[in-house]
């Protein structure tokens, strides 16, 4: 069984198993070069060497193509589905009594300590998430029509922080539409409850979907509008400083986005970093991890995705990250020390790195794009030891 997304090249040396390149080459009719160049996705095959070497390696056509889409009857019994099921509605019957709303607050609470901080997050969130949307959806509604004007501002106020919480969430399980949606109702909610802090938390969230969903521009423009506003806003010294930061740290990444480093650089080192010295890291506003760590971190992630890897990893082991109060923050600093490592072809740190970062936090790392491609960037091209140890952890993710 291989994972769905898993590309042919790779697909066809999982199933090669142990029998040599040149073997196989030979009885279909090509050269070992040609098949080694298939197997890294350098080529393409055509449909009569894909028959070929179905045929060869005893499994059928179908096995060797990818198939992104998930069926419609697998999909629908997903703790993603359950999620997207209760955040369209689906929940307590409208004559159900609402949960207060301080109880509410505790469970979004919980939740959100328990997405930042827990190796097993996903797991967690799939028992949790469902109940807990459609119970703060049933109380939302409920609100909007009560007369208890402070339950409703808190009700509201707990809407707020779960819909950024599901945008984090749903983003990071591939639902970008729903994320928006999540975005959407977290500043519905923050706007109703007359909350600036939460409208400044909500707007950084909606940055972060624009960003998602490949409009960097309009996640630049957007942020720094945010950050005008927030500077303005009627909130406390800390909290005031900490959203601005944050929300330049969107412009920062959008920049980077559109390869403009120098002006991501800029932005970091004058507007994102004076607000950073005045917010210690433990503070977590927001939920946002704005602060002088997570400051450094994005240097990194300037340094990686401008290719300048050397400046990148030489900045990485100057920070450390054990007191931040994200673990999912940590798992993105190490994942892209191994990107670095990757792009300088040290295929030994690289799966260091991954093995680490399994040990940290094993559902993110397989559930991320970017780490499952290192490891099948690791089989590809690395020395036989090393790939054999890839291999091993590609079968513990579930990629083959």
């Amino acid at each position: 069984m291989v994972a769905a997304d898993l590309p042919i090249g790779d697909r066809i040396r999982h199933y090669r198993g142990g029998r040599r390149q040149d073997a196989v080459a030979g009885l279909i009719g090509i050269t070992p070069d040609y098949l080694s160049q298939i197997e890294r996705g350098l080529k393409v095959p055509s449909l009569p060497i894909l028959y070929a070497l179905a045929q060869e390696l005893g499994v059928p056509i179908a096995a060797l193509l990818s198939e992104q889409a998930l069926a419609e009857a697998d999909a629908a019994d997903t703790a993603e589905a359950a999620v997207g099921r209760a955040l369209l509605g689906y929940g307590p019957a409208r004559s159900a009594p609402p949960v207060p709303a301080a109880e509410l607050r505790d469970r979004v609470e919980t939740a959100w300590r328990t997405w930042q901080t827990a190796g097993d997050r996903f797991t967690q969130a799939s028992v949790t998430l469902p109940d807990l949307v459609a119970d703060v959806e049933h109380a939302a509604r409920a609100a909007r029509g009560g007369t208890d004007a402070a339950e409703r501002r808190a009700v509201l106020q707990a809407a707020a922080d779960l819909y950024c919480l599901l945008r984090s969430y749903l983003r990071r399980t591939g639902r970008v539409d729903l994320a928006t949606l999540a975005a959407d109702r977290a500043m519905r909610a923050a706007e109703d409850a007359d909350d600036p802090l939460r409208i400044a938390i909500a707007q950084w969230n909606l940055g972060h979907v624009l960003l998602a969903s490949g409009q960097p521009a309009e996640a630049e423009e957007f942020a720094l509008r945010a950050a005008e506003q927030v500077a303005t806003a009627q909130l406390p010294e800390l909290e005031r400083t900490a959203m601005g930061g944050a929300l330049q740290l969107v412009a920062v990444v959008a920049a980077a986005r559109r390869r403009r480093w120098w002006e991501a650089r800029e932005r970091l080192t004058t507007q994102a970093a004076s607000a950073a010295r005045a917010v210690p890291d433990s503070s977590n506003v927001g939920w946002t991890v704005f602060g002088p760590t997570n400051l450094a971190l994005h240097a990194v992630s300037i340094e990686m995705e401008a290719g300048e890897t050397c400046e990148a990893l030489h900045a990485a082991d100057a920070i450390d990250t054990s007191h931040l109060p994200s673990l999912e923050r940590e798992f993105t600093f190490g994942l892209e020390v191994a990107a670095c490592h990757s792009q300088r072809r040290d295929d030994a740190a690289v799966l260091l790195s991954l093995l680490g970062l399994e040990a940290m936090a094993p559902e993110d790392l397989a559930r991320n794009p970017l780490a499952r491609r290192l490891v099948l960037t690791v089989i590809r091209r690395a020395r036989t030891m090393h790939a054999r140890q890839a291999e091993q952890l590609a079968q513990r993710l579930g990629l083959v």
